[in-house]
């Protein structure tokens, strides 16, 4: 597979210079400073291509073009929105980029309660703490409807959580949860998230499973048109939160958006570490059994607890076998090469990384869980495996 990186870029803490020495050969990258909704200024997607290139490096994969709360919701300024997303595509297809990411996630992107959660080797890892997320839902956001989200045991222990913070502590705590948007900060306050989850009051799980269906019923014949192939996000955490729907989150929910609009443009976005927060997901299944339409794939580990939590493993370990998931993702890589296929490279990324070693005296990540060494590391055994496991599978 095409081993890259995601860079943030030109204001990224870690810089193209070195992900082309991590061993990399291409980034997944965006134009994060364009606003949501607005059409990419061609003219920027050619630098940003540029740039890269001029680095020794691809920009193989776009991650990500957002899909506006506009969209998600149908309501607002959609239409446009739809438009400008149509134009987008154009855009990089004639630039050559030919895949891109996108989640339909509604409202956070993701949820993590512990930036900088410290494992007993030293190294700091992202953790989702329940009882952490239950405190900030049922007393910071003090969300109508909260408490029935929440067992009576896990409310006592977002209570006592709560009420060992001092005022600082909780506003900090506030503070990080709104800003967890990959590569850009919107700068909410509690109102603003108040107000973007109640556009939702509305909409459940079918709901929102038709308005991706509206979405990709205009979206992929564009991206047809453009030469570019879609690839959809899992949910991450893939469970319900906040009361919010969730529609990407198992391998049923796959198969229902890839029926959606039958074409190979509409995809996946592969992330094992989104996925493995579940114990039911069968990982190397997936890739067995939808890989045809994996267009971009993300390896990461997570460790899952008895009580819900879950952190960042390091990428070989944790509660999911990353040996088979590379393995049929290496066997599918094989099917497509045979078959003459023009998309027969997978691109996949190191997802997150602990923070070790120099990280620690390096300018903080652009986006918690990018740090510079601990994605070489991950980077460094996923090589590693690819190399091991390709002796042993057919071409």
């Amino acid at each position: 597979m095409e081993d890259s990186m995601r860079w943030f870029g030109p204001n990224d803490t870690v810089s193209l210079a070195e992900i082309r020495q991590t061993g990399a050969t291409a980034v997944f990258s965006a134009l994060h400073e364009i606003p949501y909704g607005e059409a990419w200024p061609a003219e920027l997607i050619a630098q940003r291509r540029d740039t890269i290139a001029a680095a020794g490096l691809a920009w193989r994969v776009v991650e990500s073009v957002p899909v506006s709360e506009a969209i998600k919701t149908r309501t607002g300024d959609f239409a446009r929105h739809i438009e400008n997303y149509k134009l987008t595509l154009q855009r990089l297809g004639a630039a050559g980029i030919e895949v891109v990411v996108y989640n339909f996630m509604p409202v956070l992107d993701w949820v993590r309660t512990d930036l900088a959660h410290r494992l007993p080797d030293g190294t700091e890892a992202l953790l989702y703490d329940p009882k952490k997320f239950a405190a900030f839902d049922l007393f910071g956001l003090a969300r109508p409807g909260a408490a029935a989200d929440w067992t009576p045991a896990q409310h006592a222990a977002a209570s006592a959580y709560w009420t060992g913070l001092d005022d600082a502590g909780r506003a900090a705590f506030i503070r990080q949860t709104l800003d967890l948007f990959p590569g850009v900060r919107l700068n909410l306050s509690l109102d603003d998230f108040r107000g973007m989850l109640a556009r939702y009051a509305q909409i459940d799980t079918a709901r929102l499973q038709e308005h991706l269906r509206l979405f990709l019923a205009e979206i992929v014949p564009a991206a047809e048109a453009a030469g570019v192939r879609l690839a959809i996000h899992p949910d991450d955490p893939p469970f319900p939160v906040l009361g919010l729907p969730r529609i990407v989150s198992t391998e049923a929910h796959l198969r229902a958006i890839l029926a959606m609009v039958d074409s190979p443009a509409n995809g996946l976005c592969y992330c094992t570490g989104s996925l493995s927060a579940r114990g039911d997901n069968d990982l190397a299944g997936i890739v067995r059994r939808l890989g045809p339409r994996i267009h971009a794939v993300h390896l990461r580990a997570v460790q899952r607890e008895p009580d819900g939590t879950f952190y960042e493993a390091n990428h070989l370990e944790g509660s999911m076998d990353m040996a088979a998931v590379v393995r049929a993702l290496l066997e599918e890589q094989a099917a497509r090469l045979r078959a003459q296929r023009p998309d027969w490279r997978v691109a996949l990324r190191p997802d997150h990384g602990h923070m070790m070693l120099d990280d620690f005296r390096r300018p903080a990540p652009t986006c918690p869980g990018y740090p510079l060494i601990g994605r070489l590391r991950g980077l460094a055994e996923l090589r590693g495996l690819q190399v091991g496991l390709s002796s042993v599978i057919a071409t």
